[in-house]
């Protein structure tokens, strides 16, 4: 594996150095730099995955992505389970399920089992994820499966950082403002939902209960409901889903221009 860091036979390598660990059906290495698109650094599932699915989740659905945010929000590096990091209600949300949007999570034939994720920081304040995942049909990875793989997680972070670095990716280091790097849910339904309604959308895919969303906003659960009531009122909605459909019909709009 060492052996082909700045190559583009790197990350087959990486799966098969730990696939001799734990097996697992499918992986794929995301970096996240400021304010752009991520770059697939390892595309270890292309055909399972329909091409649609990554280019909804390149284009902005990786917003939804609970490594994404964890990323954003100064994750330390390390292996985790995604349900570690997702919100009490992620994996009952659209998102999670959906087939359409994003490729971690969602196959053709349904939901995985699990994902879990190397979380590395590269230069410049760039962070990458390496996921590796299981398909419908077996099982979570075990926590002496986790353990051992942890073992090799020192390993895997500084051999991609290496072919980051070979690689040649470029990326200007830039302050981070969350503002501008949300700029899909800064342009959603703007005309007709104000600042915080947006927030509260946002909050809403990515996965959050009420009670969870007065917590992260430090408002009264009720007032999350009224909220949530009035945004289905101005959107003409009654469900999360279609609130889910017009942030996809969203999505697939920016990526005309």
């Amino acid at each position: 594996m060492i052996g082909l860091i700045g190559t583009q036979d790197f990350g087959s390598a990486l799966d098969r150095m730990l696939r001799s660990v734990a097996g697992f059906d499918l992986s794929v290495a995301f970096a996240y730099p400021y304010d752009k698109r991520p770059i697939v650094l390892h595309d270890g599932y292309t055909a399972k995955v329909s091409a649609s699915a990554l280019s909804a989740y390149l284009g902005g659905a990786y917003l939804l992505d609970p490594f994404y945010v964890a990323c954003c929000g100064g994750q330390p590096p390390g292996l985790w389970r995604m349900r570690e990091l997702a919100p009490d209600q992620f994996f009952r949300s659209d998102f999670s399920g959906s087939a359409e949007v994003h490729p971690c999570i969602s196959m053709e034939s349904g939901v995985l089992v699990e994902e879990i994720g190397f979380v590395i920081p590269l230069e410049d304040g760039v962070q990458a994820t390496y996921s590796l995942m299981r398909g419908l049909g077996g099982v979570p990875f075990s926590d002496e499966e986790l353990l051992c793989l942890k073992i090799y997680e020192p390993i895997v972070r500084e051999a991609v950082r290496s072919n980051w670095r070979q690689q040649s990716h470029a990326v200007a280091a830039t302050p981070r403002d969350d503002d501008a790097i949300e700029t899909a849910f800064d342009s959603l339904c703007a005309d007709r939902l104000t600042r915080q309604q947006r927030n509260i959308v946002r909050l809403i895919l990515r996965g959050h209960s009420n009670l969870s969303i007065g917590k992260t906003m430090s408002i009264a659960e009720g007032t999350v409901r009224i909220h949530r009531k009035n945004i289905y009122r101005r959107l003409g909605i009654s469900s999360e889903g279609a609130l889910f459909r017009i942030f996809i019909d969203h999505l697939n709009r920016r990526q005309l221009y």
